[in-house]
Formats: structure tokens, C-alpha cells, sequence
């Protein structure tokens, strides 16, 4: 398509978006009295109008039955947590019953790893991406510990080429079969949350295996934002967030992923709990620990019926979109707000060097953006015009331009905005 930077081309791309009549369904915050465009949902997407309603509804609920809405209510919660197992397994590409929610995303890859790094002498080390983000790097020199080990003995990072900002994933795999037989577990971000890039989770999955080692992904910036396919990539695990782009409110409850083949594997270590305990036995109380079957017995404590009510509205709304439409209307928009960017660079003679990858395979709603030449203080207006962006270290700007609730008119605007900003900062 050839775009212009014309506000008249930016409305007639909104007039044919199928996905125009959602961004109703959020709530937008103000600057100045006049709604934001908003960047950030790769870090908090904006609240759906609908989970003001299923909070109430718990709340009710509460109000009105006490402990007997654990079984009673519209939406009982005894079993509140296995309504998200249909949708979330279009969201991510896998069986119904290897998905559910609980606890929050770091927790749920430390339980994780209570399963799946099982360090021995001869097969103990973790490979993982240089720079990932900082709780996933806490977690695993945590857990190397927990096990005795030394991080700087076990920890294998892969790192960019000199001057590049992104990983080459063939690097990645030499990585990989560097190690070989050492390779105990290959745990990365499916999203590089600085730069945006998408690895090639498949191919690196198989690498892993070929092996002999676990392959596990954190999808914080994956899930509800990029199509997967967990199952046919034969994932061993993974886990997400709920908050970023799939809207489920702050510190919302988080979703994870085991895969079938290792849904009746006794061998492996869990911590239980009784919501992992047999559900059609769990009120008899037994002593012993039976796991529910699939990724229900990966459960341990009664998960937060407010917490999830958010991320359920949420979910349902992706279900009657489907990931397909969305993953259509983040390409043409993300394409537009690339145009937009190099236009305004051009017209205000800026280098503004996006690192984020420029093959559409290779990213989702997210262009990074160094702001070479300029400090600070053009976030800062950015900030005061009322676009939302994300400011990281030295001098790049992250901008996500969801497709549930961001306009093509909203991408022009951006770069009105920021033309005039570097004009005058």
C-alpha cells in the first residue's frame, strides 16, 4: 500500500478498519482534557468498559451470597479459573487443556522451573538472551542458586552482534548446539521487550530439543499481541502476563502453558496445592497429592476471583475478534506508524533509527525508536501534548499501536506532534 502523511489517507484507513467499533470499549486517560494517544499498551493496556462489570458482578455476588457465591453465583468461583481454557488456548495456539491463569507471571516461571530445570552434573546449564528483562534474569540466578550452582557457571547468554541491535537467531541455535549435552534449559523472551524483535520461536524450540534439552518462553510481549502455536511447536512451557496487551489491569493474573506431553509425566517435581489437588476429589480432604489432569494440576492455591474478572472480559473480547483479525489490523497500522516516523524524520531532518525489525514476521505492535540528537525533554513533551510513550535508556521511545483501542488518524496526529516537538525542544 502507498501511504500518505495526509490526515484525509490516515481516516480513510479508519473508515475500512473491521476493528473500529472496540475502541468504544475502553476507557482512555486525559491530558488536558482531551483523550490520549496512547503508546503503552506494551507495558499496560487501557481498561475495558466491560471488567468494570465483572468486578462488580464478584463483588455482588459477595455482597449478596457470602461463600456460598463459590458455587452459586453466575460465574461460580470454585471453578472461576477454568473458563479461561478455551480462549486462552486460541489466544497462544494450544489444547484447551494445557492453559489456565494463576498467580503472576514471575511466580508461575519460578513454579515452572520447579518442574522443568532439573540440573545434574553433567546437564545443568540455562541458556537465555543477553539483556533480558531484569525479573527473568533475577528468577533464574534465584533458582541456579536455590539448586547450589554458581549463575556465572550455568548461565549462558546469547549476545547481539557488535554494532547490531537485535539477536540473530542462528545465532541463538549455534549457541544452542554449542553447549549441547550441558544444555539443561533454554528459557528466553518470545519478544525482545527493548527492541520489539520476535524470535523464531519454533525453529529455536527445536533446536533446544534436538539437544536434549527443555525449551520454555516468556511471552510478556507475545501473548494477545502475536499469533502463536505453543502445541505444534512442541513448547515444553511457557508463561505470560495479562496486563500488557491482553488489558487485565495492573499486576493481573498470569497465564501459563504445559504442554501435553508431559500432562502424566509422576516424574516430574511440582509444588502442589489443593487447587491442584483432583477436583472431583478436592472436599474429601485427603492427605495425599493427586493432580488434576492437564495444566490444572500445575494450580496450588485458590486463584483471585478479582484479580481474573478483568482478564476474563478481556479474554472474550479476543475470542470474538479471533487473534487472525487482530494480527491483520497490527500490521497495516504498525506499517503506517513506521511511514509516519521516517516522514517526520525526513521532513525535520532528525535521525530517528527505529530498532525494531522491519520484516513484519519479526515484530508485533511495537516500534522502538532512538531518538539520535535529542534528549529527554522531547518525551517530556510528547508526554504534555498527550501521547503516552515509554522512555528507555539512553534515548529510545517504545510506541505500541494496539489495534484494539489505536486509530490510523492517532498515527498521523503522533507525527504532527512529534515534528513540532523536535521543532521546538
Amino acid at each position: 500500500m502507498n501511504f500518505q502523511n495526509t490526515r484525509e489517507f490516515a481516516q480513510s484507513l479508519d473508515a475500512n478498519d473491521t476493528l473500529k467499533q472496540y475502541q468504544n470499549e475502553f476507557e482512555f486517560p486525559k491530558v488536558n482534557g482531551k483523550k490520549t494517544i496512547y503508546f503503552t499498551g506494551n507495558s499496560l493496556g487501557l481498561m475495558p468498559k466491560r471488567a468494570k462489570k465483572y468486578v462488580d458482578d464478584v463483588m455482588n455476588d459477595w455482597a449478596n451470597m457470602a461463600v456460598e457465591g463459590h458455587f452459586y453465583a453466575e460465574k461460580p468461583w470454585w471453578d472461576y479459573h477454568e473458563r479461561f481454557s478455551n480462549p486462552l488456548s486460541k489466544i497462544v495456539g494450544a489444547k484447551p487443556s494445557e492453559v489456565s491463569v494463576m498467580n503472576t507471571l514471575t511466580v508461575n516461571l519460578h513454579m515452572m522451573m520447579v518442574s522443568f530445570y532439573n540440573p545434574t552434573s553433567t546437564r545443568f546449564k540455562i541458556i537465555c538472551e543477553e539483556k533480558a528483562f531484569p525479573s527473568d534474569q533475577y528468577m533464574l540466578q534465584t533458582q541456579v542458586k536455590f539448586h547450589g550452582l554458581n549463575p556465572n557457571d550455568v548461565i549462558v547468554e546469547v549476545k547481539r552482534r557488535e554494532g547490531e541491535h537485535n539477536l540473530r537467531n542462528e545465532d541463538i541455535i549455534a549457541k544452542i548446539n554449542e553447549v549441547g549435552n550441558e544444555l539443561a534449559l533454554v528459557l528466553i523472551g518470545g519478544i525482545n521487550y527493548y527492541t520489539g524483535q520476535v524470535l523464531d520461536m519454533d525453529a529455536i524450540t527445536k533446536a533446544g530439543h534436538n539437544v536434549g534439552a527443555i525449551v520454555g518462553w516468556d511471552l510478556a510481549h507475545a501473548a494477545g499481541n502475536i499469533e502463536l502455536s505453543l502445541h505444534d511447536w512442541n513448547v515444553d512451557f511457557a508463561c505470560w502476563c495479562s496486563y500488557k496487551y491482553m488489558n487485565a489491569g495492573p499486576g493481573s493474573v498470569s497465564g501459563y502453558f504445559v504442554h501435553e506431553k508431559h500432562h502424566t509425566n509422576t516424574k516430574l517435581n511440582r509444588f502442589g496445592g489443593w487447587y491442584g489437588h483432583n477436583k472431583e476429589r478436592r472436599f474429601l480432604m485427603e492427605p495425599e497429592f493427586t493432580p488434576n489432569d492437564g495444566a490444572l494440576g500445575w494450580q496450588s492455591s485458590c486463584t483471585g476471583v478479582l484479580a481474573m474478572a478483568p482478564y476474563l472480559a478481556s479474554v472474550e473480547m479476543f475470542d470474538e475478534i479471533g487473534m487472525s483479525e487482530l494480527v491483520k489490523k497490527r500490521n497495516l497500522i504498525t506499517a503506517y506508524l513506521q511511514f509516519i516516523v521516517e516522514e517526520t524524520a525526513k521532513e525535520t531532518n532528525t535521525n530517528l533509527e527505529i530498532i525494531t525489525p522491519k520484516d513484519q514476521a519479526e515484530r508485533g505492535s511495537q516500534l522502538s525508536v532512538i531518538l539520535h540528537g535529542e534528549g529527554k525533554e522531547l518525551f517530556h513533551y510528547l508526554m504534555k501534548e498527550g501521547v503516552i510513550v515509554d522512555w528507555r535508556e539512553p534515548a529510545v521511545i517504545r510506541l505500541a499501536p494496539v489495534p484494539l483501542y489505536t486509530t490510523f488518524e492517532e498515527m498521523y496526529e503522533f507525527g504532527q506532534i512529534l515534528k513540532k516537538g523536535i521543532q521546538t525542544t
